[in-house]
């Protein structure tokens, strides 16, 4: 039996038709796979691989670390350094008082986290999100996210919650009292990378202000340089209370986190005690990638090359075969068409060399989020085999 085969028999899937590319390895932004092939990933893994594939300084924390110990006891009950000093290295880089971390498996833990969280400490029940965002796919996570054709069969969801339009600024005034948090991506990834309107993010702060609701901000998809500031939250000038992260938090490796202020955060120390608890969530050997991923953006300065290559992305992609280009930094949607256009673009984008995919809740638009180490030179060449598998897909001339 194939490899293939054996994939197809073995693994649970997720979709009638998955990429099947066999990987071997990974070098900064591409991937190898088992008969010579090379691909450009221009997707990051889904904004994992900010800081490239099988880098150098990640790995050596991994193999450190797993040397050392790997579990030791559930978290939070034994000083673990690597957690301590990711942690730490986190909270320099936050400011609004947003220096307590809370170390979980993946993003929707994190979510999961969060709104336990925001219920214990403001004692409400009401929860809001807005339509066409992702959150997760664990329960709790699935009931704030609001692209519904995703949660079909898995009802029914949290009660108390209720989705608003993004960028609405009369929904604003749904926040209430009774409204124990607010959950907002800082820009909507995967309904196709939907922008915050100029003024709505601060108007959503205000509000929550004024009803005391707890804003939760998910980074998940923006975090860690994928905007070209270490967080978006920062770029447009936001004060979140309670910040989420994953994906390319542990440079490859498995790690989320909820993060806020010490007042809020010790609520759930106790009544009860242990009301919060994760036997793998912060992993030293994930923790210690982690941090060595954090410390190549900042030691590398790659938060200084995102200017160049969105520069760069714009040009390239301002073409008459594409449609409306949304997005900033490093993370772009590309209107191509229907979706047999869009999924023929990127079967064929594996035989030209390179990856890209699509979004959840917007088919008709390919995902563009390559690796900050990505050089330009080999960004350039992913947008020319880009825009030449569109001219064959299109049936067009692509210049």
């Amino acid at each position: 039996m194939s490899l293939r085969d054996e994939f197809f028999q073995y693994l649970a899937q997720t979709s009638p038709t998955p990429m099947a590319l066999t990987i071997e390895r990974g070098e900064g932004a591409w991937l190898m796979g088992s008969k010579g092939e090379k691909w450009l990933d221009l997707i990051s893994g889904i904004a994992v691989s900010n800081v490239g594939h099988a880098a150098p300084e990640v790995v050596k924390a991994i193999q450190d670390q797993s040397q050392k110990y790997l579990h030791t006891m559930v978290y939070g009950e034994y000083l673990m350094s690597p957690q301590i000093e990711f942690a730490q290295a986190l909270v320099r880089q936050l400011d609004h008082g947003l220096d307590s971390v809370y170390f979980t498996n993946s993003g929707s833990e994190a979510v999961e986290g969060a709104l336990k969280l925001a219920k214990k400490f403001t004692g409400r029940t009401g929860i809001l999100s807005f339509r066409n965002s992702y959150h997760g796919g664990t329960h709790g996570a699935l009931s704030v996210t609001g692209t519904d054709w995703i949660k079909e069969g898995y009802g029914p969801f949290l009660p108390e919650v209720v989705h608003l339009d993004f960028n609405n600024f009369s929904h604003l005034n749904l926040i209430s009292t009774e409204t124990a948090c607010i959950v907002v991506e800082a820009i909507q990834a995967e309904a196709g990378v939907i922008m915050p309107r100029e003024g709505f993010l601060e108007a959503l702060r205000a509000r929550c202000d004024e009803t005391g609701t707890l804003l939760i901000l998910d980074e998940i998809q923006t975090g860690m340089g994928r905007t070209g500031s270490l967080f978006a939250f920062q770029k447009f000038g936001l004060r979140p209370d309670i910040l989420l992260l994953a994906k390319s938090l542990g440079g490859g490796m498995p790690i989320g986190a909820f993060i806020s202020r010490q007042e809020i955060m010790q609520t759930l120390s106790n009544n009860p005690i242990l009301g919060h608890i994760t036997t793998f969530g912060g992993h030293p050997v994930c923790a210690a990638a982690g941090l060595a991923a954090l410390n190549k953006i900042l030691d590398e300065k790659l938060l200084d090359r995102v200017a160049d290559m969105e520069a760069l992305i714009r040009r390239k992609l301002d073409h008459p075969l594409l449609g409306e280009l949304r997005g900033t930094g490093l993370l772009w949607s590309i209107e191509i068409g229907p979706f047999e256009q869009v999924e023929a673009v990127m079967r064929r984008g594996f035989e030209k060399g390179f990856i890209m995919d699509w979004f959840l809740g917007a088919n008709d638009r390919m995902r563009l989020s390559p690796p900050l180490v990505t050089s330009l030179q080999d960004l350039e060449w992913g947008l020319d085999a880009f825009l030449e598998v569109v001219e064959e897909v299109k049936g067009q001339p692509a210049y």
